[in-house]
């Protein structure tokens, strides 16, 4: 491992990253609990609304010049209808809230307290819009007893719990991919956790 090295892009500019975010993407999340088969196709439509969006932020760690982690956040506003449909039925201002999508890092690099950093950074950019209220991010839901769930696999509630998220049960979406192992796409329920922030 050589000194890591750290970028930061706000909105068109995540284009520039997009084939290494991607593959990082396609990389972490074919591991328990997201167990996605990942495809390019999917990646283009995903990563899409980051660019298009002026303040949407990118985070991401090289060990020379590879990829190894990436976060990223985005206001609420600016995400799509899936996202924004359970902060609508709960009554919840869109412009409050930034949306916290992937914090990715390869195994080998965790542990190195890069999980917290991902949060310190989201965070702060979200810090900068004074319309920011809250910040969010949702988790899926899979069943205690699924047959790929490794044996030592230990959740991240603790640690989002330190960090100041609250898992918020009436708060759902539904997002659809392949799982590994599959031929067709099905829909995953995920819960949001949030965080009430205060803007600088």
């Amino acid at each position: 491992m050589t000194q890591l090295s750290y970028i930061k892009k706000t909105g068109a500019e995540i284009a520039s990253v997009f084939d290494e975010l991607a593959q990082l993407r396609i990389t972490v999340f074919r591991a328990f609990p997201y167990l996605y088969e990942g495809s390019i196709a999917y990646e283009k439509e995903y990563l899409k609304v980051y660019c298009s969006s002026a303040n949407a932020f990118l985070f991401a760690v090289y060990d020379g010049t590879q990829m190894v982690g990436a976060t990223t956040c985005i206001p609420l506003l600016d995400e799509t209808t899936e996202v924004q449909e359970p902060f609508i039925n709960a009554g919840i201002d869109l412009s409050s809230v930034f949306y916290f999508g992937e914090s990715i890092l390869l195994p080998q690099y965790r542990g190195l307290g890069l999980g917290h950093r991902f949060f310190d950074e989201r965070e702060a950019h979200a810090r900068n819009f004074k319309t920011c209220k809250m910040t969010c991010f949702c988790s899926v839901v899979r069943p205690e007893n699924h047959q790929l769930k490794p044996v030592a696999y230990q959740p991240l509630d603790a640690f989002w719990t330190k960090r100041g998220y609250q898992k918020e049960p009436s708060l759902k979406s539904k997002f659809e991919w392949l799982d590994i192992g599959e031929e067709l796409s099905t829909q995953k329920e995920m819960i949001y956790w949030t965080k009430q922030i205060n803007p600088k």
